[in-house]
């Protein structure tokens, strides 16, 4: 039995990715609500911290180097963690990961209530466990792990980003200098740090050279910091000039999107972002479950051919016309 009155201060274990993080501010109102007088941490891994910058339901961000390489770096890292961590004496840890280093800290902290998934190799670790249902947006099962607690996914929930006045400036800036209208830029991110949700580059620039002929939109092409060449291989292949949108962090690109008429992207982070920030958000999927991923928000949608192999090529049986014509509908343009 969960004495949830005695629980005064909470640890949220998520350590990245930028959309994995993000999806933890969904339930995050209900968490405070639940537990209105306790402080709310979250552990998370540097720079994925900075997608909870501001965020009115946490107390307290505590943030590490991620260390990637096993030996005595990582070895002193996490020994000075489970020490840090240990002393703040929480009362609930919340393992929203399925990794053997997030339920090891879980177990560290010493917290008298561990809630983590039963279904994850070391489950034992945790003595609360339950279940997610598997096929629900990301965002949406998070509120799995949460109903041991006594909290259920309300009707209608949102994710939260705080987009801050720095990167406001910095993109209108951009906008003005460039002499664009805010309600005329369509915005695609053709790149993806996993290789096999990439949807091909020509097939972006064939979509492109589409939206730039049959619409008076212009079409700007978003990307990370280690994704310029994929924006640069897609303009190699296109007809017409698109525009190349200025380097951009996460909150940068968030003020971007603000400034777009709709998103068309890979699976990934930048589509919960554009959930987040209001933007529309069109996903081309291949080889991961657009149940799982794509936001199911008013707004968002997905391509996907679930009877393609793509494993086999990155087409992912889908053509730009089709991409194309699911934009009309989401757009009306």
């Amino acid at each position: 039995m969960i004495h949830t009155d005695k629980i005064k201060k909470i640890l949220i274990i998520q350590f990245k990715p930028f959309g994995d993080v993000l999806l933890n501010t969904g339930y995050l109102p209900s968490l405070h609500k639940k537990f209105p007088e306790a402080e709310i941490c979250f552990l998370v891994a540097s720079p994925f911290h900075k997608v909870l910058h501001n965020n009115p339901y946490l107390s307290k961000l505590i943030v590490f180097r991620n260390i990637k390489k096993k030996g005595l770096s990582y070895l002193l890292e996490r020994i000075k963690l489970f020490i840090r961590l240990r002393s703040e004496k929480f009362d609930l840890v919340i393992d929203q990961m399925r990794g053997t280093g997030s339920a090891q800290i879980a177990f560290f902290t010493g917290a008298r209530y561990r809630l983590g998934l039963a279904d994850c190799k070391f489950s034992f670790l945790y003595n609360i466990k339950t279940y997610q249902h598997a096929n629900t947006y990301s965002a949406s099962m998070k509120f799995d792990l949460l109903k041991p607690l006594g909290i259920t996914k309300p009707d209608n929930y949102s994710l939260y980003f705080h987009i801050t006045n720095e990167s406001h400036l910095y993109i209108n800036k951009w906008i003005k200098d460039n002499g664009l209208v805010e309600d005329k830029i369509v915005c695609l991110s053709p790149g993806s740090p996993v290789p096999k949700k990439k949807w091909k580059a020509e097939l972006y620039a064939e979509l492109a050279d589409i939206i730039i002929e049959k619409t008076n939109h212009k079409v700007a092409l978003l990307w990370a910091p280690n994704e310029y060449q994929d924006v640069q291989s897609v303009k190699s292949f296109m007809k017409n000039d698109p525009i190349i949108a200025p380097p951009t962090d996460f909150n940068q690109a968030g003020a971007f999107l603000q400034r777009c008429i709709i998103l068309i992207c890979n699976d990934g982070g930048l589509n919960h972002l554009s959930a987040a920030v209001g933007t529309k958000s069109l996903a081309i999927f291949g080889n991961t479950n657009p149940n799982n991923w794509s936001p199911d928000f008013a707004g968002h949608s997905y391509v996907y051919n679930d009877s393609h192999d793509s494993t086999r090529d990155n087409s992912f049986g889908l053509s730009p016309k089709i991409v194309f014509e699911k934009f009309i509908v989401m757009t009306g343009v």
